[in-house]
């Protein structure tokens, strides 16, 4: 199994500080949150990227680009505006926030960009949201298809598209080349029914980056490992039976002021967790 480790976990740490940690860690990728504390996406400059690139080839490790940013886009409000918000300005602001990750993608030779559909605002009707959030992703998605990168959407509890059942909504609503899912591995304790496994096992086609973290009693809530009950074991024996070859990204964004510590500390758990 491939792990790497998502930046958000690492804000207090400049991104070559972050790489050289999880380098020699023997992490094997970065999730690189676009954001203004590592690389600011609409300020790093293309030589910037090459230097970005240069330091990841460097060290061997992979990147995929993470679009998870709390307030980049509103200082107030978090993950707002998204492609589910009343306001128009704000829904083509993520969605030119989206295009410029897939841009940056390209840069650093990342196979996916991930991201979500936001969080609905009360009294809109759902088939509205879905016309916004299928209008807004299908730019995102011609896009990515002709830079050749995959959108790795990740359903989120608590979001308009929260669990696996709205995601084949999504699907039947935009049936596109580039759409990609991001299995967070935690979510599946919180919004699916037992056994956990068979969840990664039926959506496997689809599946090109996973976030993995700890949960306890189907709290959304990223937790070390072993602070929670989730039965890690089966689902990363799950991935290594449906042969899957991305990164499996630890995502402990509440973590930062001991950030080396934490992936010290999942990269033992999950050696550990990965018996072949």
């Amino acid at each position: 199994m491939r792990y790497g480790y998502v930046s958000n976990g690492f804000l207090d740490h400049r991104l070559e500080q972050m790489v050289q940690v999880i380098s020699r860690l023997g992490y094997d990728g970065i999730g690189i949150t676009l954001d203004h504390m590592h690389l600011d996406p609409f300020k790093v400059s293309d030589d910037r990227l090459a230097e970005v690139r240069a330091l990841l080839e460097g060290r061997d490790l992979s990147p995929v680009i993470e679009t998870g940013a709390r307030y980049y886009l509103d200082a107030t409000r978090k993950h707002r505006p998204s492609l589910v918000s009343v306001d128009p300005e704000g829904r083509r602001a993520r969605v030119e926030y989206y295009r410029r990750a897939i841009d940056i993608a390209v840069h650093l030779g990342a196979p996916c960009v991930s991201l979500w559909s936001g969080v609905p605002q009360r009294g809109i009707p759902e088939s509205l949201s879905w016309k916004r959030l299928v209008g807004g992703l299908e730019q995102v998605c011609e896009h990515a298809a002709s830079n050749g990168v995959k959108i790795a959407f990740e359903p989120e509890p608590g979001m308009f598209v929260e669990g696996l059942a709205d995601y084949a909504e999504l699907r039947s609503r935009l049936d596109h080349p580039a759409l990609a899912m991001t299995l967070d591995l935690g979510h599946l304790a919180i919004t699916e029914d037992a056994p956990l496994e068979s969840h990664i096992e039926e959506w496997a086609p689809h599946i090109v980056n996973v976030h993995i973290e700890d949960i306890r009693d189907r709290v959304h809530l990223h937790l070390p490992f072993g602070e929670g009950n989730l039965g890690i074991p089966p689902l990363l024996a799950a991935l290594r039976r449906i042969d899957y070859t991305g990164l499996v990204l630890v995502e402990l964004s509440r973590n930062n002021a001991d950030a080396p510590v934490q992936a010290q500390r999942s990269i033992i758990y999950l050696r550990n967790a990965d018996t072949p």
